[in-house]
This record gives structure tokens, C-alpha cells and sequence, in this order.
């Protein structure tokens, strides 16, 4: 049987899926944005079938649940658990669409479907469906077919089913019968990945209107199918989740690349994990194309709506009053960090901290493009795991080969759904005369770090940057997280022997300064919790504080338990999983958790120890999951600058006092939001003007 700790890792993650579904309900958040969660809580729960539901499913189909009574559920009956709360939620955000459609024809905004379509509509309709849409068409008749073709993983298809008119010969006789003997025909309609699927149609009396794709093709069924005779047609939305784990190929004469470019191919065929369908479809139609395909128990089966690949709704096009959107602020300079000047200049007399999107990510993009011009540089070494699709990042890189530095890119090519995107980035770097490193056996890099080499006056001095977040342009809009820059020697001298790992992974470096996964980062985190558990039993104030996206690893939250007992006080904001329960007496009653979700997605990984009076803070890459403890390469970066220390335990508490945004963890999992009788204090928001503020404070 599963043990009971991994079913709660995975039902923990669908109560953060919950509150992304909170933030679509609630009416204080504009209409549009309310359509975006909504987009935010699909595309999470498709990636929850494609890695978390998939492993389970791989449990239960290699016969490994039920052999050892370690307590729990066996995982067919987890398989189940997770249907059963996947289709109340997907009943609960069916709803939440319906109001969020129904308000935004208050603002003149109509979502309108193919029976809605009036006659100044229809030629525009027609016109756009014949030049863009019908072109694009993938349409598979079925009933000739033996079985039906590999469907794509997450796309969405039109299941259509023809009544055709001529009616069944029976014992050489043709006669009137019921029609439910009538000839049908089944066909499949891939919706085009290639066109947006919200189309705006033009304006009428001032109102605004909007079409989905899936009911434009709907519109022009006729079109599609005129060379048949029927006598009715439907069309209902199907869609299938494929199992996204790569298996790796052995065979030695491949390269890495081609590799994992042949997995990411081999994934298409991945076995089917989860299958949504539109309530409303037919019977018989339904059962046709889950008999045609194969669908068995193990698969969750979801009623679903009439649309799916709501995640398209995170790119709902920009409509309407402001009012329903969130206010669009720029992102703020570097106080003392002037983006017109030399970085590496103003780096090098101090250290500097950016905390995006609240802070502009262009000081990242200057730092690389001033080390490709800048003729005293000679290296730069750097970790990617995820570029954005027009990366600023890679070309000031290739721009550095271009003039004569030498450049080691070590690129994450299994970084999950980005490994089509990275071998490409990767084939283009490497042709441009790119140093590629292809990570470490078993296991992944997720560290992010830069370094590079400038000679000064006879010496080499080092520069560099590390993060909680990936160097991404698009991301770093969305995603907080810290990014450290720093000309401390005894730190870079550090980054760089992490990249000796990378080289010759054989051999495991010491660290006085960071805290490196695998080797380290474990049992340095434990000695600090247990510094604390010390210091509460002296008497001596003590206090542990985290900012993490997950918190799952059983040791480490064993650990926290201990401290609380201890007396040691804790603070958690934890954005995802939480398998830690806070406020148990006797076990952890002086642990406070919160999870904050809100515009932006709450990214950085930041530990606090209290250290008697001298706080250690540390920013880092690694939640506190198993696999970045003890799977994966992660740097966690002391801060040393006392005004960056000073300015990170700020920040930390703006967010700990969230009152708005923040729901609190407790023992029935009922994602309460936080309330108190202190004033309204929306920490995203407050942040903004903590730093406006200490612009401002500048200027004067």
C-alpha cells in the first residue's frame, strides 16, 4: 500500500490547485484576471496528470502498491481519490466560467457560441474560416479506421458524429426504421494549435464580441462535411492526457541531445492517463471513441464542460475598460544601480539584490551583454534551466563567443515540457561555438548561477549573480524571485568550483559558504534548525522563517516539528505543497503556515535562522523536497551585505502580514483565508511600494 505520506504530498498539491480556483471565484479580482486563473488552475492540473497522476498510475500497473503494508490506500484507490476531487473541482470552475462570462456582458464583452451568430456576423465568420481555420484542419474519419490514430497529449479535439440519411437495408429490403439503426459516422476535429483561440470579432453598437475557435469550426460543420448526406450533426470537445515521464534511451553512441530529443518524440505515444469529455456528448458516441481508444479504469475519466484547454484562457486578448485588468505598474530600478552605466563597476563596490517583477529583470540582460562587449572579460559561465521563447539571455551569450570569450553554458535539457525548447537553444549555442555541459549523471541541475572572469590590473577578479528563479525575460514579469549580484570572492570562488563539478562530476568539492545539493545542502539545513532547537533550550530567542514553493520532505519537516517542540518559533509561507501540519499541540503548536496567491506567482526560496540575535538568510534554488535535497544540483547563497540582509527580513515580513491574499494551513485543509482585526495589507501590492518607496526616499 501507498504510504500514507506520499498520498498526502499528492492530495496537498490538488488543495493548491484549490486556491488558484479561489482567486478565479473571488469578485474582488478583476473580471479578465478572474479568466486568467482560471487558465492558470487548467494548465496546472494538466501537468498534474502528466508527471503526478502518471507515476501513481505506473505504481499501480507495475503491481507495487499492495505489497508492503506501510499504511494508507493502495494506489488504484488513490487513482480514485483524485478523480473523485479533480471532477469536483472541475464542476466548481464550470460554474465560476458561467458567472465570470455573465458579468463580462455587463461590460459589453459577449463570449458568443455558434447558435448566437447574427447576419452582420456571418461573412466575417465565413471568411476567416475559409482563409485560416479550414486550411489548418487535421479531420480523421473514423469508422474505416482499424483503431484510432495516436491522439496529441493535451490537445483538443471535436468528436462529430453524422446521422447520415439513407436508411440500414435490412433482409435486402429497405425500409422507414428507428433511427437509432441509421448509419453513423464518427470523425475527429484536431482544434489548430496554430491559430488563437479566441477570435474577436468586429464591433457592433459598441459592444465587443469573442468566439472561440472550438465554436467557429462548430459554425462551419456544414462546410467541412458537404460532400456527405446527413441528416443531423453534434460535436462535442474530447481531450487525452499522456504519461509525460521521459525514459531515457541507454544506447552509448547516441549523444545527450539526440537522446533526450528521442524521449521527448517517444512521449507523444505515452500511455494515456487521463481522458475529459463534454458532458452533454452522446451516449454512443462516447462509448464508440473510449472503446476505439482503449480507455480502461486506470485512466481518470472526467466529465468536463464544453470546452476544454481552458488554460487558453491565460491568454485572453487584451478587452475592454481597465477596470478589468489589475493595474499595470513598471518595474522599478536598482536604488544605486544605474541600468545607463557600468554594472560591473557599481558591482564591484557593493553587492546589490533584485527582487523581480517588482524590479526591472533588464539589469540580468545588462549584466550578460556588458560582459560580451567588455574586452577585459574572458569567461562567463552560467546555469539555464528554462529561456524564454525570444531569449535576450542566449543571444548576449552567443554575443560573448562572437567576441572571443570563452562561454560554458551548462543547460538543464530534461527541465520538464521546456526540453524541446532547450535542445534547440542548445543546437544554436553549441553551433555558435558555445561550451555545452549536459548536467550530471542521475541527476538534474537546477541550480542558478553565474560567474565570469575579468581581468584587472595583472588579476583576475570574478563577478556573478545567483537566483531563486529562472533567466527568463517572460517569466520574471510574473514569477517573484531574488537575484543576488555580487563580486564577493570567497562566494564566486564557490559558484565556480560548482561548475568544476559539472566538469568532472566525479570528484565533490567542499563549501565554506554555500550550501550545494546534493552533498550538502541536507545536512547544513539540519545543523541550523538544530542551532535554533539550541539556542530555544538556553533560553535564547530563537526563530526559523522560510519562503519556499514546496514543502514535502518528511526528515526536514520532522526536523520542524522537533524545533517547535522545542520552543523554537516558526514561520512558513509556502505558495504549493505543504505535507507539514502546523499547530498540533505537542507536535507543532508554535508553527505558523500561510500560502500567499495572488497577480504574481510567489516563486523565491528564502531560509531565515534567528542565530541568536545575528540572522543567517540564505536565498536559494531548493525547496525543501526530497528531490532537491537529494536529486538534483542546487546552490543556496548566504547574503552577507548587512542593508541586503536588512532588506530580505522586510520584505519577508510585508509578505508574512499578507491579511488579504494569504490562506492559512491548518489540520481540515479548508484553505481559509487569513483574518484579523489589523488593516487590510496585500503584500504584493505593499511591496511595490516598499520599493517606490525607497526610490523615492533616494530622490528627495
Amino acid at each position: 500500500m501507498l504510504n500514507k505520506k506520499y498520498i498526502n504530498r499528492e492530495l496537498s498539491w490538488l488543495q493548491f490547485n484549490s486556491r488558484v480556483l479561489q482567486e478565479a471565484e473571488d469578485e474582488t479580482v478583476p473580471l479578465i484576471e478572474r479568466l486568467r486563473f482560471l487558465g492558470i488552475f487548467s494548465n496546472n492540473l494538466d501537468e498534474f496528470f502528466k508527471v503526478r497522476y502518471a507515476t501513481v498510475k505506473r505504481i499501480d500497473l507495475a503491481g507495487k502498491a499492495g505489497k508492503s503494508a506501510l499504511g494508507g490506500i493502495k494506489a488504484s484507490k488513490l487513482l480514485e481519490k483524485i478523480t473523485q476531487i479533480v471532477i469536483r473541482q472541475q464542476s466548481e470552475s464550470l460554474k465560476i466560467l458561467e458567472d465570470i462570462q455573465t458579468r463580462l456582458r455587463n461590460h459589453n464583452i459577449n463570449i458568443i457560441k455558434e447558435t448566437e451568430v447574427s447576419e452582420s456576423q456571418e461573412e466575417f465568420i465565413k471568411e476567416f474560416f475559409l482563409a485560416k481555420v479550414s486550411p489548418a484542419l487535421v479531420t480523421i474519419i473514423l469508422n474505416d479506421l482499424p483503431e484510432i490514430p495516436s491522439l496529441k497529449d493535451s490537445a483538443a479535439y471535436l468528436a462529430v458524429k453524422m446521422v447520415m440519411k439513407e436508411d440500414v437495408p435490412k433482409h435486402g429490403i429497405t425500409q422507414l426504421i428507428d433511427r437509432s439503426v441509421k448509419e453513423r459516422k464518427y470523425v475527429l476535429i484536431e482544434i489548430p494549435r496554430s491559430i488563437e483561440r479566441f477570435v474577436v470579432l468586429p464591433e457592433e453598437d459598441g459592444k465587443q464580441y469573442i468566439m472561440l475557435l472550438d465554436d467557429l469550426i462548430r459554425y462551419n460543420l456544414h462546410r467541412i462535411f458537404n460532400i456527405f448526406e446527413y441528416e443531423s450533426i453534434t460535436a462535442h470537445m474530447i481531450k487525452i492526457t499522456r504519461d509525460a515521464e521521459l525514459d531515457i534511451d541507454s544506447d552509448l553512441s547516441k549523444s545527450f541531445i539526440e537522446k533526450i530529443s528521442s524521449s521527448v518524440k517517444d512521449r507523444i505515444k505515452g500511455d494515456p492517463v487521463r481522458f475529459v469529455y463534454d458532458m452533454n456528448i452522446d451516449e454512443d458516441t462516447l462509448s464508440y471513441l473510449m472503446n476505439k481508444m482503449g480507455i480502461d479504469s486506470t485512466d481518470s475519466i472526467i466529465p468536463g464542460g464544453r470546452y476544454h484547454n481552458r488554460r487558453d484562457y491565460m491568454n485572453f486578448p487584451s478587452l475592454g475598460a481597465s477596470e478589468l485588468y489589475y493595474e499595470v505598474r513598471d518595474p522599478l530600478p536598482i536604488p544605486g544601480l544605474i541600468l545607463q552605466a557600468s554594472l560591473l563597476s557599481g558591482i564591484a563596490a557593493k553587492d546589490f539584490l533584485l527582487y523581480t517583477p517588482y524590479q526591472t529583470f533588464a539589469y540580468t540582460v545588462k549584466f550578460l551583454r556588458e560582459a560580451a562587449l567588455d574586452p577585459k572579460v574572458k569567461t562567463i559561465k552560467i546555469t539555464i534551466y528554462r529561456l524564454a521563447k525570444i531569449s535576450h539571455i542566449a543571444s548576449s551569450l552567443i554575443n560573448a563567443v562572437k567576441n572571443g570569450k570563452k562561454v560554458t553554458v551548462q543547460i538543464e535539457l530534461r527541465a520538464r515540457f521546456d526540453e524541446v525548447a532547450n535542445i534547440r537553444y542548445a543546437e544554436q549555442m553549441q553551433q555558435e561555438g558555445v561550451n555545452l555541459i549536459f548536467g550530471v549523471p542521475g541527476l538534474k541541475v537546477h541550480c542558478k548561477a553565474c560567474v565570469i572572469e575579468r581581468e584587472e590590473e595583472g588579476r583576475t577578479r570574478r563577478y556573478g549573480f545567483l537566483s531563486t528563479g529562472n533567466f527568463n525575460e517572460s517569466t520574471s514579469r510574473v514569477y517573484t524571485d531574488y537575484t543576488l549580484f555580487t563580486a564577493d570572492p570567497e562566494i564566486l570562488k564557490e559558484v565556480n568550483k560548482v561548475f568544476d563539478f559539472f566538469e568532472t562530476n566525479y570528484k565533490v568539492n567542499k563549501y565554506k559558504h554555500l550550501l550545494v545539493s546534493p552533498h550538502y545542502t541536507r545536512t547544513a539545513l539540519m545543523g541550523l534548525i538544530q542551532r535554533e532547537i539550541d539556542a530555544a533550550k538556553k533560553g535564547i530567542d530563537a526563530e526559523i522563517k522560510l519562503k519556499l514553493n514546496s514543502l514535502s520532505d518528511y526528515k526536514m519537516i520532522d526536523k520542524l516539528y522537533q524545533a517547535s517542540s522545542a520552543g523554537v518559533k516558526i514561520k512558513l509561507i509556502v505558495r504549493g505543497i505543504c505535507c507539514l501540519i502546523p499547530g498540533v499541540k505537542g507536535m507543532s503548536e508554535n508553527i505558523e503556515a500561510i500560502s500567499i496567491v495572488d497577480k504574481f506567482l510567489e516563486h523565491p526560496r528564502l531560509y531565515i535562522f534567528e542565530n541568536s540575535g545575528n540572522p543567517k538568510v540564505y536565498i536559494s534554488s531548493a525547496d525543501w523536497m526530497t528531490r532537491n535535497l537529494d536529486q538534483r544540483v542546487e546552490i543556496s547563497c548566504p547574503i552577507y551585505d548587512e542593508d541586503i540582509k536588512k532588506e530580505i527580513l522586510e520584505t519577508f515580513e510585508i509578505s508574512w502580514k499578507d491579511n488579504v491574499k494569504a490562506r492559512i494551513f491548518d489540520t481540515e485543509q479548508t484553505n481559509s483565508r487569513r483574518i484579523d482585526d489589523k488593516p487590510p495589507l496585500r503584500s504584493q501590492f505593499a511591496l511595490y511600494d516598499y520599493y517606490l518607496k525607497k526610490i523615492e526616499t533616494i530622490t528627495e
